[in-house]
């Protein structure tokens, strides 16, 4: 059974015990946390898609890690001006396991 959950302004494909990484949420590794944000639900044969949601469908997964992405490097640049500023960034992300899909 798998869901397309909403989380971060973003929407991920999961299925149960799949590791995927997310933009930060609250909480500790090790605790759980339920994502009631679903937007469709499926088991191969059959697929029930929300409204915008899927009322009653919730995907519970346990947090592994929270940590940092590698750095980028962003550079500004502007010809003949003596123009050049950089800066670096690194984002937050939390590392979740899915344990149920409850549909």
């Amino acid at each position: 059974m798998y869901a397309v959950i909403r989380t971060g302004g973003k929407q991920y494909r999961v299925k149960e015990g799949e590791v995927f990484a997310v933009e930060r949420l609250e909480g500790e590794p090790g605790s759980k946390i339920t994502f009631s944000d679903i937007l469709a639900v499926g088991d191969g044969s059959a697929i029930k898609v929300g409204k915008p949601t899927v009322a009653g469908a919730t995907v519970t997964a346990e947090i592994l890690l929270q940590a940092r992405a590698k750095k980028i490097l962003v550079f500004k640049f502007k010809r003949r001006r003596n123009y050049k500023r950089t800066r670096g960034h690194r984002q937050y992300y939390t590392r979740v396991r899915v344990t149920a899909v409850n549909g």
